[in-house]
């Protein structure tokens, strides 16, 4: 058998990720493996941990390999097929959570995600907002999935999910004007930018959660009119974004009738969320 100090010196990743992993296949915390490196190992461990430092090593993303995210400070579970939480994800979230404690106090509204992935919009929206009733939409079967498992494991009950194409999810449920606030984090790169993406993206994760078509814009020219049937009068429509598309989705709003459109930045300063009010 070898040791824990052995087998991370066989890692040729960095030993942050090594010591995560080694961690997860030991089901203990980092300060085990600095406390405890001449502990010894099973050959079974040894084994799962080569292969997946190999897996890493190749561009993997280390949260599928872990099967976790934290996002808002929430746990969230993670596999491959559903886009992995960024933290300029949380811009969005902290305004839509902030605007609604102004707005709505203890009001009970309902809010719509188009969108969910992991379910981390949603599912933080719902967790911060105990008011509010999120309903939230995808068109990928392995995103309602793992949505679904975060919902049990966050033990939330004011949330729900439904499987289909943006709005079309949600006909025969009788939601015209129930919205106030409608919520996305589209698919937005450009086709032909997704080769230029890290090899972590481009090559694991979803496609269908990263083409936003010819110019990244195809979902916001598709969800802004439609929105409006969605969303009560003032309802408000909130957008992640790329970081060089804040003037034409400002322009797809202002097209489409809406007021108060602003653009937030990130921490690094760039264009990061686009909202407006019908």
């Amino acid at each position: 058998m070898v040791t824990i100090n052995n087998l991370l010196r066989k890692s040729e990743n960095s030993i942050l990720d090594s010591i995560l992993v080694l961690g997860k296949l030991l089901d203990v915390d980092k300060s085990y493996i600095y406390t405890y490196g001449d502990r010894e190992v099973s050959k079974e461990v040894e084994e799962k941990f080569l292969y997946l430092m190999q897996e890493r090593a190749r561009g993997y993303p280390i949260q599928y390999i872990l099967g976790e995210r934290e996002f808002m400070g929430l746990d969230f579970y993670l596999e491959e097929g559903v886009l992995v939480p960024r933290p300029d994800t949380e811009i969005l979230v902290e305004y839509t959570i902030e605007y609604i404690n102004k707005n709505y106090g203890d009001r009970n509204i309902k809010v719509l995600d188009l969108g969910i992935g992991s379910g981390a919009i949603s599912l933080s929206i719902a967790h911060y907002c105990k008011n509010t009733f999120v309903y939230g939409v995808d068109i990928s079967d392995t995103a309602i999935k793992v949505a679904n498992l975060n919902k049990d494991k966050l033990n939330l009950f004011n949330v729900n999910f439904y499987k289909g194409d943006l709005f079309k999810a949600l006909e025969g449920l009788d939601l015209d004007g129930g919205f106030q606030i409608i919520a996305s984090n589209p698919p937005y790169i450009a086709s032909k930018e997704i080769e230029n993406l890290d090899t972590t993206v481009k090559d694991f994760e979803p496609r269908l959660a990263l083409d936003g078509g010819f110019d990244g814009l195809d979902f916001y020219r598709k969800i802004t009119p439609e929105s409006k049937r969605f969303l009560d009068d003032n309802g408000l429509l909130i957008y992640e974004i790329g970081y060089d598309q804040g003037e034409a989705v400002v322009e797809i709003l202002y097209s489409e009738g809406f007021n108060k459109v602003s653009v937030l930045k990130d921490l690094q300063g760039l264009d990061r969320v686009v909202l407006g009010t019908k």
